[in-house]
């Protein structure tokens, strides 16, 4: 299995660069749609488009393209036998924290879709700033692979 992964290691590392692509992107996304959503009226058609939106936006690009990050990550450990270094344990831990943002988020678009709306937009304006962080220091981590 590890010789066939590693025959085809260039197409498993440009395809995971590639979704990884689209994860951020609806990541940085998906807390600028609620930021306009909670600015909507209550109740009104404006919301509901919100809600649409959030929704597509989590089953069309954000749920696929975790899975096929996870998939093609994998894979690319296995091929290159990275199990047992350092630098892929700390990166496995922000892939974590992100999979775990992205569960929040996606509890939050249910939130909102109920018509709750528990954080202020100012918050999640910050909370845009958790995938860029995080994908800061995975893209360091594995270039550098400083431990």
């Amino acid at each position: 299995m590890q010789d066939f992964l590693l025959s085809i290691y260039l197409w498993l590392k440009a395809g995971h660069i590639i979704f990884v692509i689209f994860w951020m992107a609806g990541l940085f996304m998906l807390p600028r749609l609620f930021v306009y959503h909670q600015e909507a009226p209550e109740g009104s058609a404006e919301a509901a488009a919100y809600v649409e939106r959030e929704r597509k936006l989590l089953k069309i690009i954000l749920l696929p393209a975790i899975i096929v990050v996870w998939v093609l990550g994998i894979a690319l450990a296995i091929a290159i036998g990275a199990w047992d270094q350092t630098w892929l344990h700390v990166k496995l831990l922000f892939v974590l924290i992100l999979s775990g943002y992205h569960g929040y988020l996606s509890a939050y678009a249910k939130k909102l879709a109920r018509g709750e709306r528990p954080l202020a937009g100012r918050t999640l304006r910050l909370l845009n700033e958790v995938p860029g962080i995080a994908i800061a220091i995975i893209v360091i981590l594995v270039i550098v692979k400083p431990f």
